[in-house]
């Protein structure tokens, strides 16, 4: 089963080098970056907005644990934003793709 792994970082400096770490290393197959999202959150008490990046890795159900523990070593958050979607359909060809980028 394929996996979409929602992510959240401060820059797109450092969702673009956070991405390429998670492409080269096999844990993603690709990495969508979305800039200019504002989030809105309570942190410490306190409600608080910040402009931050979404980047969306794709990759395989066997490898969620590593690209997680990957994105933690690497991401500049105390407690970076880290979520695991499983992919129930699409397009059989690019899941397999996926599939075959991560073994």
């Amino acid at each position: 089963m394929s996996f979409l792994v929602y992510m959240t970082a401060p820059t797109p400096e450092e969702a673009r080098s956070i991405g390429k770490e998670l492409v080269s290393e096999n844990l993603a197959a690709c990495i969508n970056i979305f800039p200019n999202v504002e989030s809105i959150f309570t942190w410490e008490d306190e409600v608080q907005s910040a402009h931050e990046v979404v980047f969306i890795a794709k990759t395989s159900e066997a490898k969620v644990t590593a690209l997680t523990k990957r994105v933690r070593e690497l991401h500049s958050y105390d407690v970076p934003c880290i979520i695991s979607i499983p992919i129930t359909g699409g397009n059989p060809e690019f899941l397999s793709w996926i599939e075959h980028e991560t073994r």
